[in-house]
């Protein structure tokens, strides 16, 4: 279990980082399943396709924390990360959410098939 959490969380890192630096449009039309869903906790749903194009234009983090995460298998090639995301950006404008991933290989490689973002307390 330790491999799959440190696994899924280096893309956990890799799809942040991408949020900082401008690339995320890159990053996660690449990461994502066509099929795949974000879910956003002011409620909107986003396909892959809105998401490159939503990151295109979006400013950029300039630093995030992920806090406390577990990986949970749900089949063969199937699992999940939970955590806490944080995004800072310097105007002050936190965001903290617990962050939902569910990831399916696809060969050798784990690719993003549902992304959910809920409120945190």
């Amino acid at each position: 279990m330790d491999d799959l959490l440190s696994e899924l969380s280096e893309l956990e890192h890799l799809g942040w980082r991408s949020l900082c630096d401008g690339t995320g449009h890159d990053v996660y039309g690449e990461l994502m399943t066509a099929e795949a869903r974000m879910v956003l906790a002011n409620g909107v749903v986003m396909s892959r396709d809105d998401v490159v194009a939503s990151l295109a234009h979006a400013p950029p983090w300039s630093d995030y924390t992920i806090d406390a995460p577990t990986a949970t298998t749900i089949a063969d090639d199937v699992a999940c990360l939970v955590y806490t995301g944080t995004g800072h950006r310097d105007s002050g404008d936190d965001f903290t959410a617990i962050m939902t991933t569910v990831y399916v290989r696809h060969g050798s490689a784990w690719k993003l098939a549902h992304y959910q973002q809920t409120s945190a307390p």
